[in-house]
């Protein structure tokens, strides 16, 4: 009788089926009108996480997953795509949000815990002074990210045992993993990224990045369709590291000029021949054959 009276009344029929893809939730029992780009953007968030989860094996049956919430749009983002995946998957892991409170003036760790709390997902925030930590070690105007960051990963790699999770999700994407490898190279002196999953050098936490097909740009579309609460980067004060300012410049002049080329060098990252490098750890040259050495493992030696 229904598909009878579809045909009968097909104006009504489109009139439901437009009504009914003009919109998207981005919170539960929350919609908002969405153009066809937007509604495309959200299945390819939520599609290339999968994918990404998938290829690499990130997530098994009866994980818990920590997603380290920095207040930043990947760290948003992720949350929600995992949380969309859960409701979809045909295995069952659990969700944990932690956002690692350190103590820096100003910081809106209420918003993010109101916007938390519109999720359906539990949630738990550590509150340790870091800031004060690097305040007293790092002289005023020096760049403090990478101890901030490493300060940061040390209390998430301490706290995901004691909360129960066996993985830790971040929300690095492929912007992240490119100017870290192009960073390493120039700089570093070294041919290193930042892996799709990694093992912590105590073995005790592994950690995942679900968001490495995708760009930033496009993240940064979605934050802003979403309105998530934003952290402002600026909120510790600290400058910008100027090489990793310098690099994410040229990766800009790249995307205007060249539509590929952050994507190949990503790629380029998936398929490494040993034999072509200079490396002794990961090929033996006397006899031709490729390592399988301690060297070549990931670790979370990589800056973040």
């Amino acid at each position: 009788m229904t598909q009878i009276a579809d045909a009968q009344h097909p104006s009504r029929l489109t009139a439901a089926r437009e009504q009914a893809v003009k919109f998207i939730e981005v919170a539960p029992g929350h919609h908002i009108p969405a153009s066809t780009a937007v509604r495309k953007l959200e299945k390819r968030i939520v599609r290339l996480t999968a994918q990404a989860i998938t290829d690499y094996g990130m997530i098994s049956d009866g994980d818990k997953v920590m997603v380290a919430m920095s207040g930043g749009k990947d760290s948003y983002a992720l949350l929600d795509a995992l949380i969309k995946l859960k409701a979809r998957a045909p295995i069952h892991f659990d969700i944990l949000a932690v956002h690692v409170d350190q103590g820096i003036p100003g910081s809106p760790t209420e918003k993010l815990i109101e916007w938390l709390k519109t999720r359906s997902v539990a949630f738990h925030i550590e509150h340790q002074d870091t800031h004060a930590v690097i305040e007293r070690l790092i002289p005023s105007g020096k760049n403090v990210c990478s101890l901030c960051a490493r300060l940061r990963r040390g209390i998430l790699y301490r706290i995901a045992p004691e909360l129960g999770c066996n993985k830790i999700a971040l929300g690095h994407q492929m912007d992240d993993v490119v100017s870290t490898l192009l960073l390493n190279l120039f700089y570093g002196g070294g041919i290193k990224a930042m892996p799709p999953i990694l093992r912590s050098n105590d073995a005790r936490n592994i950690v995942i990045r679900p968001l490495i097909y995708l760009r930033e740009h496009e993240l940064a579309k979605w934050a802003q369709v979403c309105g998530y609460p934003l952290f402002p980067k600026d909120l510790c004060g600290a400058a910008e590291n100027l090489q990793r300012k310098e690099i994410k410049q040229m990766m800009a002049a790249w995307d205007k000029k060249y539509d590929s080329r952050i994507y190949n060098i990503f790629k380029s990252t998936t398929r490494v021949a040993s034999s072509q490098l200079a490396d002794k750890a990961l090929y033996d040259f006397s006899r031709f054959r490729r390592l399988a050495s301690d060297a070549a493992l990931s670790t979370d030696e990589e800056e973040s």
